[in-house]
């Protein structure tokens, strides 16, 4: 997921007294690891039981519960320990069983095109004719007013095409891989104008949901923000008693310019016919967690893991079957040959990753840290990126016990190397640790802080969490939220090459003499410019 920035506290990272780490793990380990891996390998199985199978899991929706039930129930099967799943708040489900849009004049056309997530459906076909009306902010209301009863409003501006300048499948060259090793000092502003303008953005949908009620619409219409046919459907108004009040759509971006420049010449009717559902039988989304025990109680945890969930205009397979299934064939692996690590080894699969990276913040503040939630009660209520820059951090019991976190959550690309996050003291230990796969390509370590994960409120609160180097391929060009991110996508060599390393890298950090070297617990810092003025222009 890289669509929310997130502002997670940041700390700069001092270097540290680097620990005595343990040596790569020994040549037999690792070449049992590949064996099992290149030769064994169920990681393709995996990733195709959660696209082909069970499909887009949206948090909450049925598909997620079957994917909840599935993978614990694999990891079961393979002798995992202690596998369960751990819930926190989150709100409604929802899931499409059908729909369709066609424009029905001036001619008939079939439209590419998704249900918005979490917006209502029609209860049957509904037709009506077209206005184009972009609506970006509350102050664009006025200009509609008393225009739009009856129509199907079309909310987004038809912004022209753009010429692709890239090559849309790439891997990444060795220049690539330096470009990322730049340290980047944090930013820090301790005002609330940030804050402000994020919550403006996030309650624009509900307040243009408001109006468009209000003045009679029937439903709404936006468009793609990529082009090629590509739709997303992605939606944020899952919290119990904010559901949309009208049927929202996405169209894709060809299709609605068309819709647009026949706007300009003449009257146009559109049908929209949308049966989705909603669930609420439960409304807690749930973790699932597992564990390789290990055999020293005292030597604390290392974990692994990635996102569950996704998106559902497609199967959800570079984001992110594939990196839930790299953590699963990790965990078989380890167990398939018998691996006995001093510390636990514990995987997780998160949920409500894509709508806020909800589940791996509800994690750390059940096991290894708090902190108050905003002042600000509106802003708290929106979930846990409006809730990173409070202080102060308190820690709990299990803090201490986390060795040190990996996470994978950039497509079906093959690994290249590890972000060391800012943390200066752990690039060597990491170094150490991916040598053996020079001929792998992937035993770069740069300093790149990376976000938009779950690895962020880990290291809000201080804790070693990284996120792995991996070619892009086709992940932000084609695939990221949408509807072909399907199993043609992955890539089983590359899903091989990542299961090696995490599970190699795993041992290596469950056997290591002492845990990852971590940043010093976060603080309120000091603004990075105390004379700075906020542009009434910026939002």
């Amino acid at each position: 997921m890289r669509l929310f920035t997130l502002l997670a506290a940041t700390a700069a990272i001092l270097p540290l007294a680097l620990p005595a780490a343990a040596a790569p793990l020994d040549a037999n380990t690792i070449n049992r690891i590949a064996d099992e891996s290149f030769n064994h390998s169920q990681v393709m199985q995996t990733a195709a039981h959660l696209t082909d199978q069970i499909g887009g899991r949206l948090t909450n929706s049925p598909a997620m519960r079957e994917a909840e039930r599935w993978t614990q129930e694999q990891f079961r099967q393979w002798g995992l320990s202690n596998v369960h799943k751990e819930g926190f708040d989150f709100g409604r489900g929802w899931w499409i069983e059908r729909a369709s849009v066609r424009m029905t004049g001036p001619r008939p056309l079939q439209l590419r095109s998704i249900p918005i997530a979490w917006t209502p459906g029609t209860s049957g076909a509904l037709a009506a004719p077209i206005v184009v009306a972009p609506m970006a902010d509350e102050k664009d209301f006025a200009d509609w007013k008393g225009k739009l009863a009856g129509r199907i409003v079309l909310v987004s501006y038809p912004a022209p095409p753009k010429d692709d300048t890239s090559a849309p499948f790439k891997r990444l060259s060795d220049a690539d891989i330096t470009k990322l090793d730049q340290y980047r000092q944090p930013v820090n502003d301790s005002s609330t104008e940030a804050d402000k303008a994020r919550y403006e953005r996030t309650m624009f949908p509900r307040k243009l949901d408001a109006f468009l009620k209000a003045e009679g619409a029937v439903a709404w219409v936006r468009m793609s923000t990529r082009d090629n046919g590509l739709v997303h459907g992605t939606g944020y108004n899952y919290q119990v008693g904010q559901t949309p009040a009208l049927p929202g759509v996405e169209v894709a971006a060809e299709d609605y310019r068309r819709l647009a420049r026949l706007a300009k010449v003449g009257p146009v009717t559109l049908e929209i016919d949308s049966k989705v559902h909603f669930e609420d039988a439960d409304t807690k989304a749930y973790n699932i967690l597992a564990d390789l025990p290990g055999s020293d109680p005292k030597a604390g945890v290392v974990m692994a893991g990635a996102h569950l969930d996704s998106w559902v205009a497609a199967d959800g397979a570079t984001d992110n079957a594939a990196g839930s299934s790299v953590i699963m064939e990790a965990a078989r692996i380890l167990k398939a040959i018998g691996a006995r690590p001093k510390r636990t080894i514990r995987f997780a699969l998160w949920s409500g990753e894509e709508q806020g990276i909800w589940g791996s913040d509800a994690y750390v503040r059940a096991h290894f840290a708090t902190r108050p939630l905003n002042p600000d009660a509106e802003l708290a209520a929106l979930g846990p990126s409006f809730n990173s820059r409070t202080y102060p951090i308190r820690k709990l019991p299990d803090y201490e016990k986390l060795a040190g976190y990996f996470n994978i959550d950039n497509g079906s690309g093959r690994l290249r190397g590890i972000h060391a996050e800012n943390n200066f003291a752990a690039v060597p230990v990491l170094k150490d640790w991916l040598s053996p796969f020079k001929s792998f390509d992937a035993s770069t370590v740069v300093t790149q802080r990376t976000g938009g994960t779950d690895h962020v409120y880990m290291q809000s609160v201080g804790l070693p969490g990284f996120q792995f180097i991996q070619d892009p391929l086709d992940y932000d060009s084609r695939t990221h939220h949408t509807d072909v991110d399907t199993y043609d996508h992955l890539r089983a060599e590359d899903l091989r090459q990542a299961a090696v390393i995490l599970a190699s890298v795993l041992l290596s950090a469950a056997n290591a003499d002492e845990p990852l070297p971590a940043a010093p617990l976060p603080t309120q810092p000091v603004d990075t410019d105390p004379f700075h003025y906020r542009n009434p222009a910026d939002k």
